[in-house]
Order: C-alpha cells, then structure tokens, then sequence
C-alpha cells in the first residue's frame, strides 16, 4: 500500500512538472500579424450584443495567427446569479470537440506501430466482427425492419470519417438501442467503462453498410475504446499523458478535479420566450460528482479555450507545439486530406473533422483546407492553414435555439484580417 501510494505521488507530481514547463503562448499586436485592431474590436462589439441581449450568458473568444495570440477576450458572466465575471480561463463543456483529440490519439498509435487505420475495429473489439445492420423495406417484420450481416468489416478509417454506418441510436433499431441504455451523445453519467458500453453497442443493429453513409454518431467513442486496448492505457491516462501534457493542457479533463469547480461553467438554454433558462448548475452535474469511469472518446472532455488553442496550434504545426512533437507532418496531412468524398454533402471530411474542399459550397467565408468541428454546448473551432490561423469560441449553450453566434464568429473574424497570407 506504501509503494502503491508512493507511485500515485510519484505520477502526479512527475504530471504536474510536465504542465508547469510548457511555455506560455506568444502574444501580438493585430497589425503585427495581418489584423485590423478596429476590426477586432467591431468582433468584440457583435460578441458582446449576444450578452446584452440575453442570447449567451458568457463567453472566452480566442484567435492566434503565426503562433501567437492576436485575441483572447471574455466576455458576460461565469456564473450571472452570483454576478462573476467570466474569465479567460474558464472552463467548458467541450462536447464533440473532443473527437478530434481522440482522433489524434489513434493516428498516435498508427505511428507508434500498433495499428493500422484500415484496420478492422474486430481486431481490437472482437463483438464488432458479428455486427449487423438494420434494412426497412416492404416487407417488414414486427420490429419493423430485417437485419442484414456486414458487407465488409468496419475500419477504424470509417469510424474516424463517420462513415461506419452507426449513429447515435436514432435509425431503425431507436427503440432497442433506448432499451439497452445507450441512445444519445452523453456518456458522462455511465458507471461502467467506455469499453463495455461499446461492447454492447456492438450488438445492436447499424443504421448502414460501411463506407456508404455519413452517419454521425459513436463512432469516436469505439475509436476511445480501441486506444484502451491498442495502448493499454485508460483513454483519460493517454490523453493526460501522451496529448495534454506535452502540449501544455493543463485544464484539460474528462470529469472535473474539485480544485476547479470554481472556473467551471454552468450550462443556458433557450427558454420557449426566447430568453435562457439554467439547464445545468456548475456544482452539480455528472462531470463533477462522477461516477467518473466512462472515458467518452466523442463527446466527453472538459478545457479551457487556450488549452484547444494549443492543442489546434499543435496540428497547425505539423504535430508540434513548443518542442513537444505529438504527430509528423505527414500524419497531419493525412488528418486533414478529405477522405468522405460526396458522402459528406457540405464540404470535405477528414479524419475527425470538417474540411473547406471548394471556398463558396456552404457560403461561409475561409481559405481552401481549412478544417474545423464544434460541440453540442455550442463551443466551436476552426484552423486555416492558409492564413496560419486558430480560431476558438467558447460559451455553454444546450439548446442553443436560433441563434447565430457561431456563424458571425467566423464572419467577423474573416473581416478583420486585411493581410491575407494566400496572396504572398
């Protein structure tokens, strides 16, 4: 017991110097980096009407170009009943941005030799070699559908690019999926590991045949389940240790230690007048009070928005941040190539988030490459490789209703760069 409590000391003191060496992020005047100051600050005058109108309780803004900090802005409230200000370093429920860390956590193991992302999931999770998938058709039976065995084994490329066929319990089989307990994004309140839920996924019936649907779904969370057994390690342990602290997540978590409860955000909705209403008190809620033993891979993590700044830093730097390399250049390459095709309608889709294949298809403005994803709390990212840019928006939000917060984000960002790196 001594040894075992010398160990857990041990680890965590050797984790926390591993934190405390990472370097603070540079910072730049706008004009030094190809922005406008007046335009940044006509952004944080559209980021702040949200709050006075009552559309977002609070928020942390954050933009680097060249690997340094042009924006870092909060704004509204932590928390409005106490009155606390919101700070920079707050923390949010990062939902589905989650999946792109996960996902760097597989291509991880595909360099370390361990597999490969063509790989079949069976290799790693063996219920998956008997799945099957659910067809409607005329002729029904009684639950409505019949079922069908796999065309071809599921890959880990087709998990990653949410072309596996598997949502989030919504297609056919709804019914049997609530049944089994497992219909909808949210894990955190699951008190078994991530690996038995998955398991048990695996004997449900898909929504698809692999390779011909874009269904978004678990599909990130197997993926969680495949680097427990392909590393050996507990999906938080890899991330904290191999992903976080080299690059300096310090407030990076799947549940939430105690010290921090203090910086944690509550979650708003929208309410039927168009106000907000609580939906989730700070204090109180499943990533605080546990059970804390379901890793979820797709949608589980907590941050800070500078600490999925630095993590986006890090892919635009070809998989280094500060000295600590996660990734090479070419596995990045590979992330951010398109891989869905027309399987994906609005724009191109790598290995664990969007990419803007052709500049105009969803009228948004950008660069050619760029990539990027969000989270159901409404947090949102993006990077352009292009304009050497990290973009992050962070406020809890769940429903977030008819807002358009994100989509102005992004406009207003593009707006106020007025040295464009593509025209060098």
């Amino acid at each position: 017991m001594i040894r075992k409590k010398f160990f857990l000391a041990t680890a965590f003191v050797l984790s926390a110097a591993l934190f405390l060496s990472a370097a603070q992020l540079p910072t730049a005047k706008p004009g030094d980096v190809g922005f406008s100051s007046e335009r940044l600050d006509r952004l944080t005058r559209v980021l702040q009407e949200y709050v006075d109108k009552g559309q977002a309780v609070g928020m942390v803004a954050m933009i680097l170009r060249d690997g340094r900090v042009a924006y870092h802005k909060a704004l509204g409230k932590l928390d409005p009943v106490q009155g606390t200000p919101m700070p920079l370093n707050a923390i949010f429920r990062i939902a589905s941005q989650s999946k792109a860390v996960t996902s760097t956590a597989i291509m991880m193991l595909q360099e370390e030799g361990k597999l490969l992302i063509d790989d079949p999931v069976s290799n790693y999770i063996p219920e998956f070699a008997k799945a099957r998938v659910a067809v409607q058709s005329e002729e029904k039976d009684a639950k409505g559908y019949s079922l069908v065995p796999l065309k071809r084994a599921i890959t880990l490329r087709d998990l990653l690019t949410h072309t596996a066929g598997i949502s989030y319990g919504t297609g056919p089989a709804a019914d049997e999926y609530k049944a089994a307990g497992i219909s909808g994004w949210f894990l955190a309140d699951k008190n078994v590991p991530v690996g038995e839920v998955i398991r048990k996924l695996a004997a449900l019936p898909f929504d698809a045949q692999p390779g011909e649907k874009f269904i978004y779904g678990y599909n990130t969370d197997i993926l969680g389940a495949v680097v427990e057994a392909a590393s050996g390690l507990s999906l938080a342990d890899f991330v904290a240790r191999k992903i976080a602290a080299p690059l300096g997540m310090a407030d990076t978590h799947f549940f939430l230690p105690e010290s921090k409860i203090g910086r944690f955000t509550p979650v708003y909705g929208a309410d039927e007048k168009g106000g907000l209403k609580l939906i989730e008190d700070a204090k109180d809620n499943f990533y605080v009070k546990g059970p804390r033993m379901c890793y979820a891979g797709g949608a589980g993590l907590l941050a800070t928005a500078e600490d999925y700044a630095r993590f986006l830093q890090m892919l635009l730097n070809g998989g280094e941040l500060q000295g600590a390399r996660v990734l090479s250049p070419k596995t990045v390459e590979l992330m951010i190539a398109d891989h869905a095709g027309a399987l994906y309608k609005t724009q191109g889709f790598g290995l664990g988030f969007w990419i803007t294949d052709r500049l105009g298809r969803n009228g948004q403005p950008g660069t050619v490459g760029a990539f990027g994803w969000g989270g159901a709390y409404y947090t949102t990212y993006w990077v352009d490789p292009v304009e050497k840019m990290v973009c992050v928006l962070m406020t809890q939000l769940l429903p977030a209703g008819s807002i358009d917060l994100q989509a102005k984000f992004k406009t207003m960002v593009y707006q106020a760069v007025l040295e464009s790196y593509e025209k060098r």
